[in-house]
């Protein structure tokens, strides 16, 4: 087959935006159709197509159930809002002051339903139950079949595994005896029997299979605080399994999150894990990284940020950066630079947005090429609630960018700009519109090449 020189240049160009977009482990991550940071905390990933389903707890007024909420995306870095797919509801399971926990779907071919799993309990996590809903649409409205303890023994942190040959699992904490894979039923609604019982005391688990290799992670119980989580692995589900081990670094506490699903793409997987805290479960982060499995193998490494290219699964670290500082901005309105001790330079801009609508115009940003890019914006905000900023590059329309409360030890923050930049220099502007003030800008770090 003969590839013209167009065809080529098309292939690089396809090649050159994917590889400018990154994921930022523990930055805000903002979700068109909201303009607020993701809500589905202890969440799982299913893909339908070409387009990958995200759903996940809605924590943005605490622990008490809110909403199971479902965002979609194609290359998994832009996201979507696309609904709550459970809703609180007046009385019963999903009621006020009840936990929903740890929603995960899978399809069955055989009765053409997306079926839903999850813990559900009351608020002193005296039930220890699980909960089990359907629908007709991945991200659509769930019906609610109700909740029971499995096999008649506790259950918490949960999750679920669809093997090759389409028979499904349960994966659930029992408090009692240990950590059960439960076989489900062929309608995937109900526990047939248990599979194996780790008798250790391992929480939110996962499981993916490799090369005819089951791999197990799930995390040591330690409430809301991180720990160093651990894998274990097998040929057949049933066991034996090898001994717990750690896959990132030793005292790193999982690079400070906790597994709640690892995702398959190509040949390779991705760690999905929360960064809990406890004192504002609203501004809890996401923790994605690059998973290699080799053989009976887990390890992972910490990275800043990251590329993913989903068509290939090819992971590698973040591109070379352009830094642009805050204070050295143009700056108007009530925009002025401000002292920050741990900022870049000991300065950044504050004041923007507000009554006088401060504003920053980063002008000469370079880019090596017109492409779909992630800028890491690094930021501080004393609040207890988000702050937003509108961004526009190159005049285009502003998005909404939402800012995470920077305190408990990680500050200055994070946040990502995914957006559109030309090949040589870009204007980046942000203000606020409506009011209210944005974050205090240290600075901008824009990928070179």
């Amino acid at each position: 087959m003969r590839i013209t020189a167009a065809g080529v240049y098309a292939i690089l160009s396809a090649s050159v935006a994917q590889a400018m977009l990154q994921i930022v482990p523990g930055a805000t991550w903002t979700a068109a159709g909201t303009g607020k940071h993701i809500q589905a905390h202890g969440g799982g990933i299913i893909k339908v197509d070409s387009t990958y389903y995200w759903v996940g707890e809605d924590k943005t007024s605490g622990s008490a159930f809110q909403n199971i909420n479902c965002y979609s995306s194609t290359n998994l870095v832009e996201w979507t809002y696309v609904g709550a797919i459970l809703k609180l509801q007046s009385t019963g399971d999903l009621g006020p002051s009840r936990v929903v926990e740890r929603p995960k779907i899978i399809f069955n071919k055989s009765t053409n339903q997306y079926v839903l799993w999850m813990h559900t309990d009351s608020s002193n996590y005296g039930e220890a139950k699980v909960g089990v809903a359907t629908s007709s649409s991945v991200c659509g409205s769930y019906s609610y079949k109700g909740s029971f303890q499995p096999l008649g023994f506790q259950s918490r942190d949960i999750g679920l595994f669809q093997d090759d040959d389409g028979t499904a699992y349960l994966l659930s904490e029992d408090r009692a005896n240990g950590l059960r894979i439960d076989l489900l039923s062929s309608d995937y609604l109900s526990v047939v029997s248990t599979t194996h019982l780790f008798p250790d005391h391992i929480e939110a688990p996962a499981i993916i299979k490799k090369s005819g290799v089951y791999f197990m992670f799930g995390s040591h119980l330690t409430g809301w605080d991180p720990n160093d989580n651990v894998y274990a692995t097998a040929t057949s589900l049933s066991g034996p399994w090898s001994a717990w081990k750690t896959f990132a670094d030793v005292g790193s506490k999982t690079y400070s999150s906790q597994t709640n699903y690892i995702l398959p793409v190509g040949d390779n997987a991705i760690y999905m894990g929360d960064r809990w805290i406890s004192s504002n479960l609203m501004r809890s982060t996401y923790v994605w990284l690059p998973l290699k499995l080799s053989g009976t193998t887990a390890s992972m490494s910490n990275y800043v940020n990251w590329v993913l290219d989903t068509s290939s699964g090819s992971m590698t670290g973040g591109p070379s950066e352009g830094s642009y500082e805050g204070e050295a901005a143009t700056l108007s309105g009530g925009a002025k630079s401000v002292t920050c001790s741990g900022c870049s330079g000991s300065a950044a801009v504050g004041y923007i947005g507000g009554s006088t609508t401060g504003t920053a115009l980063f002008a000469g940003v370079s880019s090596s090429a017109t492409a779909r890019t992630t800028i890491r914006i690094n930021y501080e905000n004393g609040d207890s609630t988000e702050r937003y900023a509108d961004i526009s590059v190159n005049g285009a329309a502003s998005q909404r960018v939402a800012f995470l409360p920077s305190s408990n030890g990680y500050t200055p923050a994070s946040s990502t700009l995914h957006t559109s930049l030309n090949s040589g220099t870009n204007t980046i502007k942000i203000t606020t519109n409506g009011g209210g003030w944005g974050p205090d800008i240290d600075r901008l770090m824009v990928p070179m090449s």
